[in-house]
């Protein structure tokens, strides 16, 4: 449409055309946000490669002489160093090793000879699974309890989720672990003590098997969370949209999604995403506990065997797994606030 003006003539826009331009430049500034996140994870990753790479040849002893045995000869030694190529430069080790990883080839242990992705692949469903049912148990304890306790400032329920909070924080995961076996598993022999079962054997089963560890492995990040929302859910009940909210007769649920949560969010996704790493690496000694064969006691013996694509391995799985939930965390501060995705 033309609309004719002293000096020449302009063009108006059709209607709903700035709509759509509006929500191409979001597109457009998430996705730059999205390969701007990607690209320093991909950096990250790099960067652990280097250094695993360079401390694992710190680890004291020579793998060929573990693998040989301890009658082994010189020449077996040897031999076995050559087959290994741990005769070879540092740097062209890690060349080698690198162009593997480029091609989804991680090595082969050198104890089983068996892929170090396909053992860790095998290894990780367990860990995997207990670690994301710990965070369903952080998540729902934790914001719950925290919520709770920041709308109710000063009152019985604050102070007990602070002092809950506290011990939380204070007990280490074994030992919150060996209380939960002798409680829940010996004394009263309601869930099993040891082991692990796949989901494909019944959910029953499946679920039993599952609570201890993961509550064992959450509950400490609940405690976390539950301090955090607190804090988070009282500063947002002093902000001037708050009060003006309660003014205009905001109340109850409605008052507590559309404007506490979502402006309390961040901090505490911040915080869960943080968080994911200890939980990955609390699963080893949750496993030992419960007797699970998992990520954990795979790091354990790959440790004690000196078996160094097993190590690299598992700490670059780990390391692409903080990455990803890093990812997820940055992408999530986009959704909750808008005004993130320009940052």
């Amino acid at each position: 449409m033309w609309i004719e003006v002293v000096g020449g003539s302009r063009h108006v826009p059709a209607p709903g055309s700035f709509v759509s331009a509006h929500r191409w430049t979001e597109v457009t500034v998430s996705a730059r946000m999205v390969l701007r996140r990607l690209g320093g994870g991909l950096l990250v990753l790099w960067l652990v490669s280097i250094l695993t790479f360079l401390l694992v040849q710190l680890i004291p002893g020579d793998p060929a002489e573990v693998i040989a045995g301890e009658n082994a000869t010189v020449e077996e030694v040897a031999r076995i160093r050559t087959e290994l190529g741990l005769g070879q430069p540092v740097l062209e080790q890690y060349l080698n090793w690198f162009s593997g990883i480029l091609r989804g080839d991680l090595g082969d242990s050198l104890f089983t000879n068996r892929s170090v992705a396909t053992t860790i692949a095998e290894a990780a469903p367990p860990t995997v699974v207990i670690t994301t049912m710990a965070i369903l148990v952080a998540v729902v304890i934790g914001v719950t309890a925290g919520i709770a306790a920041g709308l109710t400032q000063g009152s019985w329920i604050d102070r007990a989720v602070s002092a809950a909070a506290t011990l939380g924080i204070a007990m280490p995961s074994f030992w919150l672990a060996m209380v939960l076996v002798s409680v829940f598993a010996l004394t009263n022999p309601w869930l099993p003590a040891t082991g692990y079962v796949d989901v494909r054997s019944g959910f029953g089963v499946w679920l039993s098997h599952v609570i201890l560890p993961s509550t064992a492995l959450g509950l400490a990040t609940a405690a976390e969370l539950a301090r955090h929302t607190r804090g988070c859910v009282a500063d947002v009940l002093t902000r001037p949209y708050v009060r003006t909210a309660r003014a205009r007769g905001a109340s109850g649920v409605w008052l507590i999604r559309r404007h506490i949560l979502r402006n309390a969010a961040i901090p505490v996704v911040t915080v869960l995403g943080l968080q994911t790493g200890r939980l990955l690496g609390g699963a080893i000694v949750v496993e030992a506990v419960f007797g699970i064969s998992g990520l954990g006691s795979l790091a354990i013996n790959s440790v004690l065997q000196r078996d160094y694509p097993m190590i690299q391995g598992y700490v670059l799985f780990s390391a692409v797994v903080v990455v990803a939930i890093n990812l997820i965390v940055d992408l999530a501060y986009g959704w909750i606030n808008p005004k993130v995705r320009t940052a």
